[in-house]
C-alpha cells in the first residue's frame, strides 16, 4: 500500500510538469468524446421525436439535460489544459 502511494505521488508530480503542447493535445483529444457524446445525444433526439411526435418535449428535457452532463466534461478538460499548461 506504501509503494503504491509513493508511486502515485510520483505520477502526479511528473503529470504536473508537462509541455504546454502536449497539454494542448490532450485536452484536443479530451474533446473528441463530448463531441460524439452530444453528437449521438441528439441523433437520438430526433429519432425518438421521429418515431413518436408526441414525446418531443420530454425528450427535448432529457437531451438537454444530458447534453449539459456532457459539455461539463469539455469544461473540465480546459481547466485542467490551463492549470497543465500554466505549471
Amino acid at each position: 500500500m506504501h509503494v503504491s502511494n509513493i508511486v502515485l505521488a510520483q505520477a502526479a508530480e511528473q503529470a504536473a510538469n508537462i509541455n504546454p503542447g502536449l497539454a494542448a493535445i490532450g485536452y484536443g483529444l479530451g474533446a473528441i468524446g463530448p463531441g460524439i457524446g452530444v453528437g449521438l445525444i441528439f441523433a437520438a433526439v430526433i429519432n425518438g421525436t421521429a418515431r413518436q411526435p408526441e414525446a418531443q418535449g420530454k425528450l427535448q428535457g432529457i437531451g438537454f439535460s444530458t447534453f449539459v452532463l456532457t459539455e461539463v466534461l469539455a469544461l473540465i478538460g480546459i481547466v485542467i489544459y490551463f492549470i497543465a499548461s500554466a505549471a
